[in-house]
C-alpha cells in the first residue's frame, strides 16, 4: 500500500493548494430564467468537470489524457443520441415545443465549440508537452527525425498503403458510405486523372484493422517512448496515392451520426430478429456532427457539409486528431506505472471460499460498496446457484454485462444442470445491443427461458433471484444493485449491491420477475418501489412528508445521490419542500436541471457533483421522516425516462448497520469533500468547493479507498 493509500490527507494537501482559487466553471444559460435549468448545457457543464482533470496538475498524466478522451467519448453520445433527438424532432416540425427545440440546439452549439476548442488546448497546450518531458512522445510529421521518417515511411509502403482504396469521385464512383465515427480523408487534387478526365475529389476510409496509434522500435525511437498516429502516417504519405497529380489540400474528417435504434415494437414478432437487422444500420444514421482537421480548405469542408447535408454550426475543425477517443491506445500503449493512478486492491469483505455463500446470506444481510469491495460476492452466489443442488431456479435482470461475462457463464452452467433459469435480458440498451442479443442466443440454446421485457418500456432494475429447497420448503435468496452486472464497470463505477434473504423483500422481488413476464399488474409489495408503476408517486410522498412535518416546526429532511435529476414533478415537489423549510442536500454527478438557492424557490437546497477517479453511479435516498431514517438503494436517477419509461427498482435498507454504513459510506463523506466537489448555484454555474484555510483537505473517494472493508 502506498502511503497516500494510508495516508489520504496527506496525499491531497499538495492537490489542495491548487484547488483554493475557488474555480469556476461557467454554464451559459437559456435567455429565461426559468424555474428549471437547460438539460442540454448542464450535460454539457459535466464534461467541464470531468475537462477540469484533465487539466489537474496533481493527477497523473496517462490519466488525464484518459479523461481528455472521456470528455471525447462523452461528447460523442451526446451528438449520437441528445443532438440527433432533437434534430429528428425539429426536421419533423409539426410539434408544439418547436421554439424551445430550436433554442436548446442554438444554446448548445455555442457551448459546445468552446468546450471542443478547450478540450484540444489542454491536449497541445498541457499534457502532450507533459508527456514529452517524461519519456512518451506522440510526434507529428515535422517533428520526427530522418531515422523516424524512414522507419515510418517504410511502415506506410508495407502495413498501410495496401490497405487503402483511395475513390477519385466521379459518376461512375460516387461518394462511399461512411460510418459512424470511422476515420476518413478528403483529398483535392489538379491535373487529370489516368483516363485525361479532371477528377478533383478524392475520398477515403482508414481501415478498421489499422491501430489509430503505432509505437516506433525502440532502436528508431531513440530516448522514451515514440508514437505515431495512423492519420499523421497517412497524411505525410498522401501524395504517394496519387502519382502523376499534384495534391493541392487534404483533410482527415469523422461524421457523427444518430445512433439510435428504432423498430416498431407493436409490429415486430421478434424484437431479438428485428434488432439484429437495425443493427447493420446503426452506423450509417443521419449525420449530426463533421469533425475536419483546423486546416482544411474551406472548400472541402463546405463539400463535406454539403455531402451530409450538415450546417455550419455542426462543423468542428480540430486542432489534432479528430478522433481523440482513440487517444486511449496511447494510454495502455504506454508502459509508465508513475504516471498512472497507483494500484487499487478491492476488499474481500465475504468469504465465500470457507462458508456457504447462501448460510451467510440466511444469517444476515450483505451490503457490498463497489469499487471499494470486489463484486465476486456476487458472481459466487450465482455460480454456487448453478451447481447447488437444492436451487431450483434462478431468475435475473441483465441491461448491461459486456462480451465476456463469469455470471452469465453462470447462468448458462445453471440451464445445463437443469435449474430453472429465467433471464430478462434488455436487448436495447444503447450500445449493448449486441452483447445482449448474443447472449441471448446463447442461454436460448442451452433451455433457459429468455424475455426481453416490456414493448416500450427499458428493463433498468439490477436484480437477482434464487429459489433454494431447505428443509421441504422454498427459500428466496435476492440480490439488488444500483449499478449493472459488468464485470468491468464494477470496479470503477461506485455502486451498492445487497445480497438477502428478507422474506418481504425477496417475496416482492419475485412478484417484478412474475409482473416482467406475465405482464400482469404486481400485487401489492412490502418495500420495493417500481417504475413505471409506484416509484415517482413513493418519491414525491416522500418528499411532500418532508414538508408536511417541516410546516409541523418538526426538522425535515432529505439527502439524494444520482447521475441525473431533470424530472420536472420531482423538481417542483423538491421546491414546495424547500420553502417549507426542509433542508435538501443533492449529490448529482451529471446533468442537473434543477436551480438551487433561489430565495422564495429554493434556498434551501444545495446541489454538488463529484468527479474523481471513479465514476459516481449510486442512486441513494434519504428521508429523516420524523428520525425513521428511510434510505433507499435504486437503479433509478430523477429523470422522466427512469421514472415513466424504464422497469425500475428502489428498494430499502432495513438493517440498521447497514442502514448506518450507507449514510457513512454513501452519502456524508461525499457531503464532506471539499477536494473533488463542484457546488451549483442559481444561475446554473459550478464552482469548485472552495477549501478554506482553517479545513483539512478531504476527498471522499480516497478516504473510502481505505475506510470500506477495515
Amino acid at each position: 500500500m502506498t502511503n497516500s493509500q494510508k495516508n489520504p490527507s496527506a496525499s491531497v494537501v499538495k492537490l489542495a493548494a491548487s484547488l483554493v482559487k475557488n474555480e469556476r466553471i461557467p454554464v451559459v444559460l437559456a435567455a429565461d430564467e426559468s424555474r428549471f435549468l437547460s438539460r442540454e448545457l448542464s450535460q454539457l457543464a459535466f464534461n467541464r468537470r470531468v475537462l477540469a482533470q484533465a487539466e489537474d496538475p496533481n493527477i497523473p498524466l496517462l490519466e488525464r489524457l484518459r479523461y481528455l478522451c472521456i470528455v471525447s467519448s462523452n461528447l460523442d453520445e451526446f451528438f449520437e443520441v441528445r443532438i440527433a433527438s432533437l434534430l429528428a424532432r425539429d426536421r419533423a416540425g409539426g410539434d408544439d415545443k418547436q421554439v424551445s427545440l430550436k433554442k436548446s440546439l442554438e444554446g448548445t452549439s455555442p457551448e459546445c465549440h468552446a468546450l471542443v476548442r478547450e478540450q484540444y488546448k489542454v491536449l497541445n497546450e498541457q499534457v502532450l508537452p507533459a508527456l514529452a518531458k517524461n519519456g512518451v512522445h506522440l510526434l507529428r510529421h515535422e517533428d520526427r527525425n530522418p531515422v523516424q521518417r524512414a522507419w515510418v515511411k517504410h511502415y506506410f509502403e508495407n502495413e498501410v498503403r495496401p490497405l487503402l482504396t483511395p475513390i477519385v469521385l466521379d459518376p461512375s464512383h460516387p461518394f462511399p458510405q461512411v460510418m459512424n465515427k470511422s476515420l476518413n480523408f478528403i483529398v483535392e487534387l489538379a491535373g487529370k486523372d489516368a483516363f485525361g478526365r479532371g477528377t478533383s475529389i478524392a475520398v477515403m476510409k482508414a481501415p478498421r484493422v489499422l491501430p489509430r496509434i503505432v509505437r516506433l522500435p525502440d532502436e528508431v525511437a531513440g530516448n522514451g517512448a515514440v508514437f505515431c498516429l495512423l492519420s499523421s502516417i497517412i497524411h505525410a504519405h498522401i501524395a504517394d496515392l496519387f502519382p502523376g497529380r499534384d495534391v493541392l489540400g487534404y483533410s482527415q474528417f469523422r461524421v457523427t451520426r444518430d445512433s439510435d435504434l428504432w423498430v416498431d415494437e407493436d409490429e415486430v414478432k421478434n424484437l431479438r430478429q428485428a434488432l439484429k437487422g437495425e443493427l447493420q444500420t446503426r452506423q450509417f444514421g443521419f449525420a449530426v456532427r463533421i469533425e475536419v482537421a483546423r486546416n482544411c480548405p474551406p472548400n472541402l469542408s463546405q463539400f463535406l457539409m454539403d455531402q451530409f447535408n450538415i450546417a455550419p454550426e455542426f462543423l468542428y475543425a480540430v486542432n489534432g486528431p479528430v478522433n481523440m477517443v482513440r487517444l486511449n491506445e496511447l494510454v495502455d500503449y504506454a508502459s509508465k506505472p508513475a504516471l498512472r493512478f497507483a494500484p487499487f486492491m478491492q476488499k474481500f469483505s465475504v468469504n465465500t471460499a470457507t462458508q456457504d455463500i447462501f448460510h451467510l446470506i440466511s444469517q444476515q444481510d450483505i451490503l457490498l460498496h463497489h469499487p471499494y469491495e470486489s463484486f465476486q460476492p456476487v458472481v459466487e452466489f450465482i455460480h454456487a446457484a448453478a451447481h447447488d443442488p437444492n436451487v431450483v431456479a434462478i431468475k435475473q435482470t441483465i441491461y448491461r454485462t459486456g462480451m465476456n461475462s463469469a455470471l452469465m457463464e453462470a447462468l448458462i452452467a445453471a440451464a445445463q444442470n437443469g435449474k430453472e433459469v429465467i433471464v430478462i435480458v434488455e436487448l436495447m440498451a444503447r450500445f449493448d445491443e449486441e452483447a445482449n442479443i448474443n447472449w441471448a442466443d446463447r442461454l436460448e440454446r442451452v433451455g433457459a427461458q429468455v424475455v426481453y421485457g416490456v414493448v416500450g418500456l427499458k428493463t433498468h432494475a439490477k436484480m437477482a433471484l434464487v429459489i433454494r429447497r431447505e428443509e421441504g420448503k422454498l427459500r428466496f435468496y435476492a440480490h439488488l444493485g444500483t449499478g449493472n452486472y459488468h464485470p468491468t464497470t464494477t470496479k470503477f463505477y461506485t455502486d451498492f449491491g445487497l445480497l438477502t434473504a428478507n422474506v418481504g423483500m425477496t417475496h416482492d422481488v419475485n412478484e417484478v420477475f412474475i409482473n416482467l413476464t406475465s405482464l400482469t399488474k404486481p400485487k401489492r409489495l412490502n418495500h420495493l418501489w417500481v417504475a413505471p408503476f409506484d416509484l415517482q408517486k413513493e418519491l414525491v410522498k416522500a418528499i411532500r412528508n418532508e414538508a408536511r412535518l417541516a410546516r409541523l416546526g418538526r426538522p425535515g429532511q432529505i439527502i439524494a445521490k444520482m447521475n441525473g435529476l431533470h424530472d420536472e414533478s420531482i423538481m417542483e415537489a423538491l421546491y414546495d419542500a424547500s420553502q417549507a423549510g426542509v433542508k435538501i442536500d443533492l449529490i448529482v454527478r451529471g446533468a442537473c436541471a434543477l436551480r438551487p438557492g433561489v430565495p422564495g424557490l429554493s434556498e434551501n437546497i444545495k446541489v454538488r457533483s463529484i468527479i474523481g477517479r471513479f465514476l459516481e453511479h449510486s442512486r441513494i435516498f434519504y428521508f429523516r421522516n420524523d428520525l425513521a431514517h428511510d434510505l433507499y438503494l435504486a437503479s433509478a436517477d430523477w429523470m422522466n425516462r427512469n421514472l415513466f419509461r424504464r422497469v425500475e427498482i428502489a428498494f430499502p435498507v432495513l438493517d440498521k448497520r447497514l442502514k448506518k454504513r450507507v449514510m457513512q459510506e454513501g452519502l456524508q463523506p461525499y457531503l464532506k469533500d471539499n477536494l473533488n466537489a463542484w457546488e451549483l448555484d442559481k444561475h446554473g454555474s459550478y464552482h469548485r468547493k472552495k477549501l478554506r484555510s482553517s479545513q483539512a483537505p478531504f476527498s471522499a473517494q480516497l478516504y473510502l479507498m481505505n475506510a470500506v472493508g477495515n
